[in-house]
């Protein structure tokens, strides 16, 4: 009998195992592949498997690479190791594999410990290396900004605009052109605010708040109308669509349009004429929209707030800022009113508020260098903007849903019931489980164990393996619901300025609003394409984002070595402990930090247990660490258990 053979993605680990992720979409669980069935196979190499032993007791099926299909990667980001005839590159991507050997006559202008990008010649064969050439060097590794270059250059982020592309975005000048506003509501007399981070710089979105004579309120969202700008088949939405999103790594942003247009004429900046496509949502006293209206306005922003401000105001406990804003007070305590209206009926429904603590990391100006770590604190004023967007997008996925029109969807579909079930058995020792109802699972299940766990020590721990269990949400082309946010409806309407589904979207409103043939079908393939692009796009945005911050918190520990700290067990696997710091700081104790003894792994309630003194590590206990290593070039922090005193 011939065994089953599967094509797919072969994800390496530094241990030298891996997995490989099915091509064929309808293969839902990764692939497991043994060190010795590796074969000469590389992170991201599209490679050909055979099936050697199914699932078992809920284990991974496992396989051996027969075949590489393809390599996955031509090039890569290293850092270059000199010696006098020969060198090797040591690749930034810890999984890839091997190093690269490099001949003197391929060094080019590198010099030792310089970043580099090494073209690879030979892929390693029977044991062999691979080979390369050194490319392009990015600069020596202790130079600033050499760190962050080398993540872009890894990910391959476009981080200049081609110059035809700068060329159209400058050609619409910096003010909008009167005779445009003939076919828009003018609404510059309106009282409207941004509310951002105060370090902020493309505003895509504004709001206004009022009560009608019925008592219900109006919210209007207004969204910068980067489709006016930004045509099909232009350039600059061939740039947008080849970015597919802004990438913000910590001290700088890589845009998906060029600042002419990102900062300029389509960010709502205060004080000055803006186009909009504009969402007014009229709302009862029990948080539902009973009618809406989408259309095109033109704008001119009353005062640009940020979250911090818009906080002072509702706690009433900053003179200066209260005498400020004095004459706007009424405004911000009638949104506030209404996001807390907005807020209880989604929890009503079951909307995950996971309430996960985002990284503050603070770099210095000149260096670089990060000079602090820190939980990223929000408040109810960053509530207030959240539900008009959530609300604003689903509003408009809704409308357009009904109309039958080809569109872009943000979707998040039901979790693997089997992945809710592994979860049970380790929450059932904390003493929660999530209802499954006749092998369906609803978000209020999800949602009453957050509550439940709300304030206690293990809530972020709970909260984290929850969201491990969901499924990613992406961009669509078909209507699949938001499980996360317990929705029906929903799409990314709110940020055209940074992400390209939202663009696709506006676009398609306003040939929808505008024109006297609907075309349809002209969208229709064009929806499913961008999808598909616009969410790996996103997932190598995330990847990179990601990236930036190891290596910049890694950095930040680097002279903390010896030092102790207070955290709490945030994963237990079988090489060790990872723990988290209140900063958000997390490294990992290997098992030969952990002592003088042999530690028992059980996967099922994801727990360590000495051999000898029986004592027994789990998600969610409280631990003081000492930091014993952090390397920012690897990415990586270690601890130790500290010893009491």
């Amino acid at each position: 009998m011939e065994k089953e053979k599967i094509i797919g993605v072969f994800y390496a680990h530094e241990k030298g195992f891996g997995f490989v992720k099915p091509e064929d979409e309808n293969i839902e669980k990764d692939i497991f592949i043994p060190n010795k069935y590796v074969k000469d196979a590389l992170n991201e190499d599209v490679v050909e498997i055979e099936i050697t032993k199914q699932n078992e007791k809920g284990r991974s099926r496992e396989g051996k690479v027969t075949k590489i299909v393809r390599r996955g990667k031509e090039t890569l980001v290293g850092t270059f190791q000199k010696s006098k005839n020969f060198g090797f590159v040591v690749p930034d991507d810890k999984n890839f594999g091997t190093d690269i050997f490099i001949s003197k006559k391929n060094f080019g202008k590198a010099r030792d410990k310089h970043k580099v990008i090494v073209k690879i010649t030979k892929y390693p064969e029977k044991g062999r290396k691979a080979e390369g050439e050194i490319i392009e060097v990015i600069g020596n590794i202790n130079q600033a900004g050499v760190d962050m270059l080398s993540i872009i250059k890894e990910y391959k982020l476009p981080a200049k605009f081609p110059e035809d592309v700068v060329e159209e975005a400058k050609s619409f000048g910096t003010k909008i052109k009167q005779d445009d506003t003939k076919k828009r509501f003018d609404l510059r007399d309106k009282i409207i605010f941004t509310i951002d981070g105060e370090d902020a710089k493309d505003l895509d979105d504004a709001v206004c708040v009022e009560k009608n004579s019925k008592g219900n309120y109006l919210l209007d969202v207004h969204i910068a109308d980067v489709s006016h700008y930004v045509k099909d088949r232009s350039k600059l939405d061939r740039e947008a669509r080849i970015r597919g999103t802004s990438v913000y790594m910590l001290d700088r942003v890589i845009p998906m349009l060029p600042r002419e247009l990102s900062n300029g004429l389509c960010s709502l900046n205060a004080g000055e004429d803006r186009y909009t496509l504009s969402v007014l949502m009229e709302i009862d006293q029990d948080g539902n929209v009973v009618a809406s209206d989408i259309y095109n306005a033109i704008i001119n922003v009353t005062e640009r707030m940020n979250y911090t401000d818009v906080q002072k105001i509702l706690d009433g406990t900053d003179e200066k800022v209260l005498k400020r804003y004095e004459k706007y007070i009424d405004n911000f305590k009638l949104m506030a009113e209404l996001a807390q209206k907005l807020k209880d009926k989604r929890k009503e429904k079951g909307y995950l508020n996971l309430d996960l603590p985002e990284s503050k990391i603070v770099l210095d100006n000149i260096t670089g260098k990060c000079l602090d770590v820190k939980k990223y604190e929000t408040t109810f004023a960053n509530e207030i903007i959240e539900q008009f967007m959530l609300l604003a997008n689903e509003t408009v996925a809704e409308r357009f849903y009904w109309l039958d029109v080809p569109f872009i969807y943000r979707v998040h579909e039901e979790p693997d019931i089997d992945k809710v079930k592994e979860l049970n058995k380790f929450l059932f020792n904390l003493g929660y489980k999530i209802h499954i109802s006749q092998d369906t699972v609803y978000p209020s299940a999800f949602s009453k164990v957050l509550e439940e766990v709300k304030g206690k020590p293990e809530e972020k721990v709970v909260s984290n393996l929850i969201l491990r269990t969901l499924k990613v949400a992406k961009y669509d082309s078909e209507n699949l619901g938001h499980f996360g946010i317990a929705s029906k409806y929903y799409c990314h309407f709110t940020s055209p300025i940074r992400r390209y589904p939202d663009l696709f979207i506006h676009r398609v409103i306003s040939e929808y609003m505008n024109s006297t043939e609907k075309q349809k079908e002209r969208f229709r393939e064009k929806a499913e394409k961008y999808a598909k692009v616009s969410s790996e796009r996103e997932r190598v945005a995330q990847k990179a984002e990601r990236e930036a911050e190891s290596m910049k918190k890694a950095e930040f520990m680097e002279d903390k070595i010896g030092k102790e700290y207070d955290g709490i067990i945030s994963s237990v696997t079988n090489f060790g402990i990872f723990v988290e710091l209140e900063n958000t700081v997390e490294g990992l104790i290997r098992f030969e930090n952990l002592g003088n003894e042999y530690f028992i792994y059980n996967e099922m309630n994801k727990t360590l247990t000495g051999e000898k003194s029986n004592i027994v590590y789990k998600i969610g206990d409280p631990l003081r660490i000492k930091v014993i290593k952090a390397s920012k070039e690897n990415r990586e922090i270690d601890f130790e258990i500290a010893k009491k005193s």
